[in-house]
């Protein structure tokens, strides 16, 4: 089979770990998103799951909780991050998990969702931009941004749909492409040979 026609493996990473956070809800939208598509297989990473020490020090529970979180990082083709804007930036837990990680981003594309309130999470998802570069990812250009995000659902439903489906149809289509390219090339060649 050619690798173009295999569904790629996409890591839904939900970034806060915030008590009562909203993040549930719009992935929750989100999911059903990917799972429409023939062409991506979701996992979801879930870092309010993930007890990550933000020390790094080796110990048995940092080796526990790296186990349950980086196999799927690791067969990850591609990467949804959905973050929300704490402070014009991204959550301490979402660093946490990206930090504690390398190899596991290089070479593969990353789409960007965020939520918040007036600026929809948009500073957050620049932030995450300049980090995923240093790790070697590609962020795709379009991403899909609640503003006010909690008067956008109503019982964890869009109450317009319109914009963010059409938006999210953009975003994805460009992480199968970057998805694809990327994974054709981690086949023929090493990634920093």
């Amino acid at each position: 089979m050619q690798t173009d026609t295999v569904p790629l493996h996409v890591a839904l990473v939900i970034g806060s770990n915030r008590h009562g956070r909203f993040g549930p809800v719009v992935a929750d939208w989100l999911l059903d998103r990917l799972r429409d598509r023939d062409d991506l297989v979701p996992a979801i990473v879930d870092v309010a799951e993930t007890d990550l020490p933000t020390t790094m020090a080796p110990s048995p529970e940092v080796t526990a909780a790296l186990a349950s979180v980086t196999p799927k990082l690791a067969s990850a083709d591609a990467f949804v991050v959905l973050t929300p804007e704490y402070n014009h930036s991204y959550p301490a837990g979402l660093k946490n998990l990206i930090d504690w990680h390398f190899t596991e981003w290089q070479a593969k594309p990353v789409a960007l969702v965020s939520y918040g309130g007036i600026s929809g999470g948009l500073r957050a998802v620049e932030h995450l931009r300049q980090v995923f570069a240093e790790l070697h990812a590609v962020t795709v250009r379009d991403t899909v941004s609640f503003h006010n995000a909690g008067g956008s659902f109503a019982d964890g439903r869009l109450k317009d749909p319109s914009g963010p489906d059409a938006a999210a149809k953009t975003m994805l289509d460009q992480l199968v492409w970057w998805g694809r390219v990327l994974r054709e090339g981690r086949a023929a060649r090493s990634y920093g040979e």
